[in-house]
């Protein structure tokens, strides 16, 4: 009973599911927990996006050509989809 609550939240989304229930579902369903969980997955990825954008401009002591070049394709993706800002 005190589990199928818990399952009965998560559908609803009334409650963020754990890491470990999440990958539960994805055994259960067969299916990527970012498809399971796709409105979770978005906000995640405009916040890192949207992260990414503010480091791109921060100055950095070392330049590191990989890491800017991973920033400027996270940033993008905040541009690309600025209405989840």
């Amino acid at each position: 009973m005190h589990k199928g609550n818990k399952v009965c939240r998560d559908e609803k989304f009334t409650r963020a599911p754990s890491l470990q229930d999440a990958l539960a579902y994805e055994v259960i369903y067969g299916r990527p927990v970012r498809e399971l969980f796709a409105g979770l997955y978005q906000q995640a990825e405009q916040e890192v996006a949207t992260r990414a954008k503010l480091l791109k401009f921060r100055k950095i002591r070392k330049p590191d050509q990989r890491r800017q070049q991973a920033l400027i394709h996270l940033a993008q993706k905040a541009s690309a989809n600025p209405s989840n800002q």
